[in-house]
């Protein structure tokens, strides 16, 4: 019997016992918090995955042995500069800003991750920076994840939290978190900016390996435009404060645990996608029928990247020769006279027949929705998966086209 988890209404990454958070004004951004602090109140287990761009940012080169050595315990975080390319330069402004932190909080600066989003090319800030680092470790609140989550917001035009828990031996076990994204999303390995917390008790290994299982099916499974970022980072810290056994594969727990962090990171990748810049649909790319899975995750992604597939879905255009036109082009095995295209249940071409003016009617009516599914039956075996995307409009490429003036 599968365990039950249940939602946290309102809940994020300080839901967990244990936890604390803050967001505060540095300067780093006009008019706005900037800067966040996630801070454990005792010694916590971390797992994180990393972006896979061969250029990584300056923090993304500092977490990464951090966080190898499997025991962190806090993270600080500013907008408005990623201190990306910046040299050896920006790789010490980094050092500066975690030995900060640490001193600060009163812990090990190896206890520590230094996160960064916004401009690349530019270098920190570091006078604010070092100031923001003082004033968010003084801010630190158990009910500070809705500033934390508000603070780390970049393009965001809404802040990204969930949270739930499920029961185990006898009490609850509870994953909270929080993550910031809107653009440059196409996550490979890692995903945006995210922060998973739980109070449950789990060895770093067995936490990489719960959260590899997690982000395969949610942040590795959308895309607003297909650019993949050179500071993602997704970290999970396991604190124990629950007072609970020790979670592990093939144990009672573990089941709901990962099922648990799978619905959380699920809820938050969804989140991004429905904040993609400028988006108005979200939209569901799913395959079906393929032949192997490599052939139905790659017809899915290429629909959901397709720039002629999301400008169709913003006009509401019911142009189905989008998606087979990406499915051909994907790689995956597939014929025309084997393949069924569906948006929600409307059937707009099946194995050589096309849709009539009136299925076509209905067709029209599906993409004005604010959210449908495209669905893909390649007719060439069993594998299956899918991809969520926005849709790309007047809005995105505004914001891109102004994004540094």
């Amino acid at each position: 019997m599968k365990t039950k988890f249940q939602w946290i209404e309102g809940g994020g990454s300080t839901s967990a016992r244990g936890w604390l958070a803050s967001g505060v004004a540095a300067g780093l951004k006009a008019n706005r918090t900037d800067m966040a602090i996630l801070c454990s109140d005792r010694p916590a287990a971390c797992a994180a995955l990393f972006t896979s761009n061969n250029v990584p940012a300056a923090p993304v080169q500092y977490d990464r042995p951090l966080a190898g050595k499997g025991r962190c315990r806090a993270a600080v975080v500013n907008v408005g500069c990623a201190n990306a390319c910046t040299g050896k330069a920006g790789y010490a402004d980094t050092v500066r800003t975690g030995k900060a932190a640490a001193k600060a909080l009163g812990l090990p600066v190896g206890e520590i991750l230094v996160c960064s989003t916004g401009t690349i090319g530019r270098r920190l800030a570091m006078d604010r920076i070092l100031a923001g680092v003082k004033l968010a470790a003084a801010a630190l609140r158990p009910d500070g994840g809705a500033a934390a989550a508000a603070a780390i917001m970049t393009t965001d035009t809404k802040p990204k939290q969930a949270a739930a828990s499920f029961p185990f031996a006898g009490g609850r076990v509870t994953v909270g978190g929080m993550c910031k994204g809107s653009g440059m999303i196409c996550p490979n390995l890692a995903t945006t900016l995210i922060f998973l917390t739980t109070d449950a008790k789990v060895s770093a290994a067995n936490l990489r390996r719960a959260l590899k299982l997690a982000v395969a099916r949610s942040f590795n499974r959308v895309t607003v435009d297909g650019d993949q970022s050179t500071n993602d980072t997704c970290a999970l810290f396991a604190n124990g404060a629950a007072g609970l056994p020790a979670i592990a594969p093939g144990k009672p727990g573990w089941d709901g645990f990962v099922a648990t962090l799978s619905a959380v990171a699920l809820s938050l990748a969804k989140q991004i996608v429905m904040d993609g810049e400028g988006a108005t649909k979200f939209v569901t790319c799913a395959v079906e029928g393929a032949a192997t899975a490599a052939d139905a995750y790659a017809a899915a992604r290429t629909i959901a990247n397709s720039p002629l597939f999301k400008a169709a879905c913003f006009g509401g255009d019911p142009n189905w020769g989008r998606v087979i036109c990406a499915v051909g082009n994907s790689g995956a095995k597939c014929a025309e006279l084997k393949t069924r295209i569906f948006f929600d249940d409307v059937c707009v071409y099946d194995r050589g027949k096309i849709a009539s003016a009136a299925v076509n009617a209905r067709l029209a009516a599906v993409m004005k929705q604010r959210a449908f599914e495209v669905r893909v039956d390649l007719g060439m075996g069993r594998f299956s998966d899918a991809v969520y995307t926005s849709d790309l409009s007047h809005g995105y490429v505004s914001i891109n086209a102004d994004y540094t003036t």
